[in-house]
């Protein structure tokens, strides 16, 4: 698992699973979707049939504290949604 860093288990992504059968992952930037095709078909036993990327830069962020104004940044990072074929599905919860 070394091209997809984490799930992503939101509301959105949650509701997309169940509806449209798409999965979100983290996943490192350099990766292609070839690539995380192969990673997702191997892991989890299923058949991709899509896969979208997206990449989201870091945003500066600020905030006024006692001590005066903290500035910083959020993590740039890229997000694949994985379309699986009809009936195949991921089980994120098995392990809790």
């Amino acid at each position: 698992m070394g091209i997809i860093i984490k799930p992503l288990v939101t509301e959105k992504m949650t509701a997309e699973s169940e509806k449209y059968n798409r999965f979100g992952f983290v996943v490192l930037p350099e990766a292609d979707k070839v690539q995380i095709k192969n990673v997702v078909e191997n892991t989890y036993n299923v058949k991709v049939v899509r896969v979208q990327t997206m990449r989201y830069p870091g945003k500066n962020k600020s905030r006024y504290t006692k001590a005066g104004l903290i500035s910083g940044k959020t993590n740039a990072y890229k997000k694949a949604i994985v379309t699986l074929k009809e009936g195949d599905t991921i089980d994120f919860y098995s392990n809790i």
